[in-house]
C-alpha cells in the first residue's frame, strides 16, 4: 500500500508540473504576440505616413526639394531596435526551453528508476548542483595537472650517462624518459657513491638502481664469475617483480638473476645458487637460511647491496637478519656500495645509514609523507553494521574498473572475496596464508585483467607495480599512517590518475584522524544516500550467510587433509593454521596460566596427572 500511495503521489506531482509548464508557455506566447502586434501596428502607421508625404511631394512638383524630416528617420531607427529586441527575446526563450527540457528529462529518468522524493523541484536542484560539482572537479584536475611537476622528465637515459645497449633495453621495456628520482640518482650511482633515495610511490625507484648495477657489471668483467649484487625486499611479490625487471633489462647483455624467497623448495634454490648468478633478489629470512645451510654459498665478493623499502623491512623484525647479512658481506671500506630506497623514511633507516654507509648522498624528491598529486582521496563515514552493504555498493559503482581492496586480516580477505563472488562479481584474494604458487597466480590474474577485484592484506601494499589499478579501497584502516601512503600508492603511478576511498566507522575515527595528521590535510567526504544503499541489504545479508558457510567448509576440508597427511607442516600452511594444529594436538594443555593452572576448576589438574605443554 505504501508503494502504491507513493506512485500516486509521484503521478500527481508530475501532472502539477505539466500544468505549470503549460501556463508558463501560454504567458510567454501571449507576450510574444503582444510585442509582434505592437511592432506591426507601428510599421503600418509609419507606412501610412510615408505614403501621405509621397503624395504631398508629388503635388508640389519635382522642383521643390523637400528634405526628409528627422521625425521619420527616428521612427525608422526605433523600428530597427524593436526588431533586434524581438530577436533577443526569442533567443532567450529558446535557451530557457532547452535548459528546462534537459532538467525534465533527467528528472523523468530518476523517477523511472524508482527514487523516492516528495517534490520534483528538489530533484532539479540536486541535478543542477551535481553538474556544477563535476565542472568544478574537472577544472581543479586540469589546474593540478598544469601546476604540479610531472613525475616523468624530458631527459633521456643517454643524457644521464647510461650505455646505449641498456637504453635500448629500457626502451623495449617502455621507459623512454627518466623520472625525477632516476634523473637525480643515476649520475651519482654511476660514480660509485652510496645513495639514500626518498621518493613517492610509483616514481620509478626500481629503475634507479637496476640500470647502474647492470652498467657497472658490464664495465667490470673481472666479477662476472661471482655474485655481484644483492637486492633485499620485504615481501615475496616485490622480490619477484624486481627479478622480472632485472631479467627484462639485463637479458640482452647476458646478466643472470635469481630470486630467493620463502614458500619455495630450498634444494632448487641451492642448485640455482651453485651456478653463481650475477644478481640475487631475496627476502632477508630466506637469504640467512641459505647462508647458514647451503654449502659453498658466500657473499664475500659482492659489490652492491640494495635495500628496497628499507623502513618496512626493519619494522617487520628483519633487523636481526640484516645485521647477520652485514656481518658476512664486505664493508664499505672494501669498495662495497650501498643504496637505500623508500617512500617513507624512519629513524631506524637513519641508524642503518650511520652503520653501513660511507659518505652517502641523500636524494629527496618528496621531503614529507606525500601522496601523488594526481590521486583523488575521499573518506566515507558509515555505520559499522552496514559496512558490507556500503562496500558492495561502492564496488558496484566502479564496475568495469580494476579495484584493489585492503583489509586487516587473512580471514576477512577470504570472506569478502566469497561475498563478492556470491553477488556475481569477479573477485580474488591474496594473503599470507596462501601458498606461493596461489599467491603468484592471483597476482598474475589481476595483472592480466582476468579479475577486476583483488582483496588483499598488507602483503601487496608495498612496491607492487600494477599499472591499470583505477581505485583503491581501504576496507580496514591501517594502524600506521605510513602504511596508508603505501596502500593508496598502488594507483596513480607514473603520472596517471586514480581514486582512493577509506571506509570509516564510528570505531575508526581516532585512527583516521592520525592518518589526516600525517598527511597534513583533511580529505573530502564521499557522501551516499543511506536509503539507496540499503536497497542492497537483503542481497548482501544472503551473500554473507553463504560466504560464512563456505568458509566453514574450507576449514573442515583443510582439517581432514591435515589428518590424512599425519599433521606434517609444509610451507602451504599459514600461521593461523599452524596455531590451530598446535591447540588440537594431544597432550597440549591450554590452561589460563600458561599450562600451569586454569581459570576453571576442571582445567587445573593436580600433581602427576597434570598435563604439560610439549615443546
Amino acid at each position: 500500500m505504501i508503494d502504491e500511495n507513493h506512485k500516486l503521489n509521484s503521478r500527481k506531482d508530475v501532472k502539477k508540473m505539466k500544468d505549470k509548464k503549460k501556463k508558463k508557455n501560454k504567458k510567454k506566447k501571449d507576450r510574444e504576440e503582444k510585442c509582434t502586434n505592437e511592432v506591426k501596428r507601428k510599421t503600418e502607421e509609419e507606412k501610412g505616413q510615408s505614403k501621405r508625404e509621397d503624395n504631398t511631394t508629388e503635388e508640389l512638383g519635382e522642383d521643390c526639394n523637400i528634405k526628409e524630416s528627422p521625425k521619420i528617420i527616428n521612427k525608422n531607427k526605433k523600428s530597427g531596435r524593436d526588431e533586434e529586441l524581438l530577436n533577443e527575446m526569442k533567443r532567450k526563450t529558446e535557451e530557457e526551453n532547452e535548459e528546462q527540457s534537459k532538467v525534465e528529462d533527467n528528472t523523468n529518468e530518476e523517477l523511472g528508476k524508482g527514487l523516492k522524493e516528495d517534490e520534483l523541484n528538489e530533484v532539479k536542484e540536486r541535478l543542477v548542483s551535481k553538474i556544477n560539482k563535476e565542472k568544478k572537479q574537472s577544472n581543479e584536475d586540469k589546474e593540478i595537472l598544469n601546476t604540479e611537476e610531472s613525475i616523468i622528465t624530458s631527459s633521456s637515459f643517454e643524457s644521464l650517462g647510461v650505455l646505449s645497449s641498456l637504453c635500448d633495453a629500457a626502451g623495449k621495456a617502455g621507459w623512454s624518459y627518466a623520472t625525477r628520482i632516476q634523473k637525480e640518482t643515476i649520475p651519482y650511482a654511476l660514480q660509485g657513491r652510496d645513495i639514500i633515495g626518498l621518493a613517492e610511490t610509483g616514481s620509478g625507484k626500481t629503475g634507479a638502481f637496476t640500470l647502474p648495477i647492470l652498467q657497472a657489471l658490464l664495465e667490470d668483467p673481472n666479477h662476472r664469475k661471482s655474485i655481484y649484487a644483492v637486492v633485499l625486499a620485504p615481501t615475496r611479490e616485490l622480490a619477484f617483480q624486481i627479478h622480472d625487471v632485472f631479467n627484462a633489462l639485463g637479458g640482452g647483455i647476458g646478466a643472470t638473476c635469481v630470486c630467493i624467497v620463502g614458500g619455495v623448495d630450498m634444494t632448487s634454490q641451492s642448485i640455482a645458487l651453485a651456478k653463481i648468478p650475477h644478481i640475487i633478489v631475496s627476502t632477508p629470512g630466506r637469504l640467512v637460511d641459505h647462508l647458514q645451510n647451503t654449502k659453498g654459498f658466500t657473499l664475500r665478493h659482492i659489490k652492491y647491496l640494495i635495500l628496497d623499502e628499507a623502513d618496512r623491512m626493519l619494522s617487520l623484525d628483519f633487523e636481526e637478519e640484516i645485521n647477520q647479512i652485514l656481518e658476512v658481506i664486505p664493508d664499505s671500506s672494501q669498495s662495497r656500495k650501498t643504496m637505500l630506497f623508500s617512500a617513507t623514511m624512519t629513524s631506524k633507516v637513519q641508524k642503518l645509514q650511520r652503520a653501513s654507509l660511507s659518505n652517502p648522498i641523500r636524494i629527496e624528491v618528496s621531503t614529507k609523507f606525500q601522496t601523488p598529486s594526481t590521486l583523488l582521496q575521499y573518506y566515507m563515514f558509515l555505520p559499522a553494521k552496514y559496512k558490507d552493504c556500503y562496500f558492495t555498493y561502492l564496488v558496484n559503482e566502479f564496475s568495469g574498473k580494476s579495484v584493489l581492496v585492503f583489509v586487516a586480516t587473512c580471514n576477512n580477505a577470504q570472506r569478502l572475496a566469497l561475498l563478492l563472488r556470491n553477488l556475481g562479481m569477479s573477485a580474488i584474494c591474496l594473503h599470507g596464508q596462501m601458498n606461493q604458487s596461489k599467491r603468484l597466480g592471483a597476482l598474475h590474474k589481476f595483472k592480466a585483467a582476468s579479475r577486476d577485484i583483488l582483496i588483499c592484506t598488507d602483503v601487496a601494499s608495498r612496491g607492487l607495480d600494477i599499472p591499470h589499478v583505477d581505485v583503491v579501497i581501504n576496507y580496514d584502516l591501517p594502524n600506521h599512517g605510513k602504511d596508508y601512503i603505501h596502500r593508496v600508492g598502488r594507483t596513480a603511478r607514473a603520472g596517471k590518475t586514480g581514486q582512493a576511498f577509506s571506509l570509516v566507522t564510528q570505531y575508526d575515527v581516532e585512527v583516521y584522524q592520525r592518518v589526516e595528521a600525517l598527511l597534513g590535510k583533511k580529505l573530502p567526504e564521499y557522501k551516499l544516500e543511506e536509503e539507496i544503499v540499503l536497497i542492497l541489504l537483503q542481497r548482501v545479508t544472503e551473500a554473507q550467510r553463504l560466504a560464512t558457510r563456505e568458509l566453514r567448509e574450507l576449514l573442515a576440508t583443510s582439517k581432514q587433509n591435515k589428518r590424512t597427511r599425519g599433521a606434517t607442516f609444509t610451507d602451504d600452511d599459514g600461521v593461523e593454521a599452524v596455531l590451530n594444529e598446535e591447540f588440537e594436538r594431544k597432550g597440549f594443555y591450554a590452561g589460563g596460566s600458561g599450562g600451569y593452572g586454569g581459570a576453571l576448576p576442571n582445567q587445573r589438574g593436580s600433581g602427576k596427572n597434570k598435563k604439560k605443554y610439549r615443546h
